[in-house]
């Protein structure tokens, strides 16, 4: 008997790999996966310019990448003691203005670098709501604390979400046309637009992700992965969330990332995953005999574990 409904997932046309390079970009989501890619040890790069949500921010920093279009002190402000940007997360603020301008442009150089040799991009979409900064007219990334009033609040319409995707995918096949796009929505819920209206922005991302997947339907390096999906159906129940009662928990991220790596991950891979798992929890094993002959040996062993992986792949590193 089955006591839960499973979501199906399709195998990937083009896996990742140990020889991929993998550019994860968006929602808070993005990061718990990207983890996941660092933990086992693939070749993968996260969010540079911070946690982005919406899609037209995410487009605008793609535009910037590709483009190689460098910040200047008009594209920052200064509040509460601060630089800031409001295109990127609040992370990257700076203190100091010149650093702050160094930070991001060595970001659009070398994440520009990193596009052009990527094999995949992982793009994760959080939401339809947007901020609207009611002086410059454009939409922010991130709001950085400024005060409301200072801005609007809208619902992107299905459309220009969907142009959005449209023009993001293009602007990245400009400069890396072998590149293979992965597209989710986060599973995390945005209570605080509220619950009506966080369905609503659920549903704009997937039915603007959803019309770019069908317009490509021949294109084969276009995929998507039901992250949200599983979510809400196969961890149907609160032990599955974090305390705040919105985040999936590290039960329910794992749950994601082996539902992820069963499609997505070549199956030529698993040996090597597995290997370097094995090692990371002898890396994490805390010995109550240090000095014991027992633990100099367990060391022995795991770094010739280490040094028989990194002769295989070089760009490993523990």
């Amino acid at each position: 008997m089955q006591f839960r409904t499973q979501i199906p997932i399709s195998k990937s046309n083009n896996p990742i790999d140990y020889n991929s390079k993998v550019i994860s970009l968006g929602s808070c989501f993005a990061e718990n996966m990207a983890e996941k890619f660092d933990y086992f040890k693939f070749q993968n790069v996260t969010n540079p310019f911070g946690i982005i949500f919406n899609p037209v921010s995410i487009e605008k920093i793609i535009n910037r990448i590709v483009r190689e279009e460098f910040y200047t002190e008009k594209d920052v402000f200064f509040y509460n003691e601060r630089w800031h940007s409001y295109e990127v997360h609040s992370d990257l603020s700076n203190s100091d203005r010149q650093e702050l301008l160094e930070t991001l442009n060595k970001a659009i150089s070398e994440t520009n670098k990193k596009l052009k040799e990527a094999t995949h991009i992982i793009i994760t979409y959080g939401t339809s709501w947007i901020y609207r900064n009611l002086e410059s007219d454009e939409i922010v990334a991130n709001c950085h604390k400024v005060p409301q009033k200072q801005f609007s609040k809208e619902l992107l319409p299905i459309e220009v979400i969907q142009k959005s995707i449209q023009n993001t995918i293009e602007l990245i096949q400009v400069l890396n046309p072998d590149i293979n796009f992965i597209f989710t929505v986060s599973p995390v819920r945005h209570i605080k637009d509220g619950f009506a209206e966080n369905q609503l922005s659920k549903s704009h991302l997937f039915a603007a992700v959803h019309f770019n997947l069908k317009s490509n339907i021949n294109n084969l390096k276009l995929e998507y992965f039901p992250s949200y999906e599983i979510m809400m159906d196969e961890l149907r129940d609160y032990r599955f969330y974090a305390e705040d009662m919105l985040h999936p928990n590290q039960v329910a991220i794992d749950y994601i990332w082996h539902k992820f790596s069963e499609n997505y991950i070549s199956e030529e891979s698993v040996s090597t995953l597995q290997e370097v798992s094995e090692i990371q929890k002898s890396l994490r094993h805390r010995s109550f005999n240090p000095e014991s002959d027992q633990h100099q040996k367990f060391l022995a062993k795991l770094q010739q574990k280490i040094s028989a992986i990194q002769e295989k792949w070089t760009h490993i590193k523990f």
